[in-house]
């Protein structure tokens, strides 16, 4: 058999191959793999209010 290398199927591989390699490019670059592990310095200052005094205050120890 005589296989045929016309332009439109080679146009078409062709196509076929990029959006091929895109997918994979997604796909690494999405996932993290092609991006630099960058630590973003976090800086949340919490400032939390004193405990309010008991209302009632503790039983005394028994005397022995």
């Amino acid at each position: 058999m005589v296989e045929d290398n016309d332009t439109g199927s080679n146009a078409v591989w062709a196509i076929a191959l990029m959006v091929i390699v895109a997918i994979i490019a997604g796909v690494l670059y999405f996932s993290g793999v092609l991006t630099r592990n960058k630590k973003d310095d976090i800086d949340i200052n919490v400032t939390v209010p004193a405990a309010a005094p008991a209302a009632t205050p503790a039983p005394a120890a028994p005397a022995r």
